[in-house]
């Protein structure tokens, strides 16, 4: 058969189409279930995304992928140790008082991570108090309550971030964030169950936001405050964060739910006495938690703390924040 010119680049450029699509394809099929993984905002894939797997992560393994994750407060000798394996010499952030970050505060079940906050006064707290906060300048003690936080060890720049979880029913945070140089973007920090009388609705609150941590003070460049029509702690949603260099979309359960962009975000930061805001332009790593927000109040017993916990399990003492799982694409 005889290719013209015009035939040639038309054949040359389905052939090509095709290599990439079946690249596109193994690198987005899931090893142990063959499944295809793609993004829940774009299931035909015509954004091109390619998972990074390396990032990744479904849980559905019988143990912790270490080699992806740093557990902070790994018991050693019967203590927590705050020491992270990729950088020994840096300081270690042991949780938001009253409650500390411990390694034992995980576990995987029915291909899910769990993450735990536990009612646990005979843990070896640290003796220190923690940093002032609010307008008092108030310190509070590590007591009672642990909590898990989990530090993704590779980073990646620019890409598709996307989780699926539930967050924990009590008065504490299910958080969903990431850390780079200078640099924080929170994808969401979920506070389960508000008893407050002013703050009753925030159990519904998605609130996202970008830091600048080279500016002294109040580095808050960027956030949004939005109400949802569920509670967060209800039931499993996906949360689905598309991020480049032109600025953030925000997904919910596969929907647009709002977006900004840098030049948004950077007006914002501006109208606020900041230089500028969309700072989000570096390789970052993500990280997982529970903490307690002392402003919005915290478990003072095991009751307390157990409060909406199903029948059956108000006696562990323990409330659950659930990930299904936590992918990444990127485009080449």
């Amino acid at each position: 058969m005889m290719i013209t010119t015009r035939n040639t680049s038309v054949f040359c450029t389905a052939v090509l189409s095709l290599f990439f699509v079946k690249c596109v394809s193994q690198n987005n099929i899931n090893e142990t279930s063959g499944k295809a993984l793609l993004p829940l905002s774009d299931p035909t894939n015509k954004g091109q995304w390619i998972l990074n797997t390396t990032v990744s992560d479904e849980f559905d393994a019988p143990i912790l992928d270490e080699n992806k994750w740093y557990v902070v407060g790994k018991f050693k000798d019967g203590k927590p140790e705050y020491k992270h394996p990729d950088l020994p010499n840096k300081k270690v952030w042991i949780g938001r008082a009253p409650s500390q970050f411990s390694g034992n505060n995980y576990r995987l079940e029915n291909s899910k991570l769990i993450l735990e906050t536990k009612w646990e006064p005979d843990f070896p707290f640290s003796k220190d108090l923690d940093k002032p906060w609010g307008k008092d300048n108030a310190r509070s003690k590590f007591e009672n309550l642990t909590t898990a936080c989990l530090i993704g060890r590779k980073f990646f720049q620019y890409g598709y971030m996307e989780i699926k979880s539930k967050a924990a029913d009590a008065e504490v945070t299910s958080a969903f964030w990431a850390m780079g140089q200078g640099l924080e973007v929170d994808m969401f920090e979920h506070f389960g169950d508000h008893r407050q009388p002013s703050k009753l609705a925030l159990d519904k609150e998605l609130w996202w936001s970008i830091h600048d941590w080279t500016v002294k003070g109040n580095n808050s460049v960027y956030t949004e405050h939005h109400i949802l029509d569920f509670r967060v702690a209800d039931a499993f949603h996906t949360y689905g964060v598309e991020w480049d260099q032109n600025g953030i979309k925000y997904y919910i359960d596969g929907k647009l739910f709002t977006e900004a962009s840098k030049e948004k975000i950077d007006s914002w930061a501006i109208s606020k006495g900041f230089q500028k805001g969309y700072v989000a332009t570096k390789p970052i790593s993500i990280w997982l938690d529970q903490e307690t927000f002392p402003w919005h109040g915290v478990p003072d017993s095991k009751e307390d703390l157990e409060l909406n916990s199903p029948d059956g399990k108000k006696e562990d003492g323990i409330v659950d924040f659930e990930i299904e799982y936590v992918r990444v694409w990127q485009k080449k």
